[in-house]
């Protein structure tokens, strides 16, 4: 309270005094309140950081407002089959229209396509049709997208050397679990993933990705 007081007075002495009369009203009030001339001073460290917060602050706003939109375009669209799958979508991010896809594939043909979660996931084309599952690519060990080998008919990591059959099922460490599997079904003509959720009928057992 005295501290407000004598901030008060001092404002008052230097709107309504002279120069050197407002020096000894300041000096006064500070001898006889015994108060440091310093505590007075504002902190100029703390002023500083207090203004480039608000100059941040201000700033935010309107970073965003300019950076929103393009993050936003590169975010691929929802792609949502009818059916509350995720429609397959080609590296140049088209559809994948179903009789096309066949009848420019040749049997055994495995082609990258986007999946699930955007992940890269093997389409196969077997006798003029799609095979009725997909094949995610990432590695179980330490997530490298692993190519099909067509020669050795297995995919081969070219990370850490693991292997997995035909079907996508773990033959050859260090990875761990064979690669996750999603349904491939024909939508109206149009390709879509959905997850796959039953036994995983390579290994018997319940499958191990979400």
């Amino acid at each position: 309270m005295k501290s407000t007081i004598l901030f008060c007075i001092l404002c008052l002495s230097n709107a309504f005094c002279p120069k050197a009369e407002y020096h000894n009203v300041i000096k006064r009030n500070l001898v006889e309140n015994k108060y440091d001339i310093h505590s007075f001073i504002p902190d100029v460290e703390r002023r500083n950081l207090m203004n480039l917060v608000l100059l941040f602050g201000g700033l935010i706003p309107s970073i965003s407002a300019l950076a929103v939109p393009y993050i936003l375009f590169f975010i691929p669209k929802g792609t949502t089959s009818s059916d509350g799958g995720i429609k397959a979508l080609t590296k140049s991010g088209d559809e994948i229209i179903f009789d096309t896809w066949v009848n420019t594939h040749k049997s055994g043909d495995r082609e990258l396509v986007q999946g699930l979660k955007g992940d890269p996931t093997y389409l196969i084309v077997d006798d003029n049709t799609i095979r009725d599952y997909g094949i995610n690519a990432v590695c179980t060990h330490l997530g490298c997208v692993v190519p099909f080998n067509q020669a050795a008919n297995k995919y081969m990591c070219p990370c850490h050397g693991s292997q997995y059959d035909e079907k996508g099922m773990v033959i050859r460490g260090p990875a761990p679990l064979s690669l996750a599997l999603s349904h491939v079904k024909n939508i109206n003509g149009v390709i879509s993933f959905t997850t796959w959720t039953e036994t995983d009928f390579r290994t018997n057992l319940k499958p191990w990705w979400k």
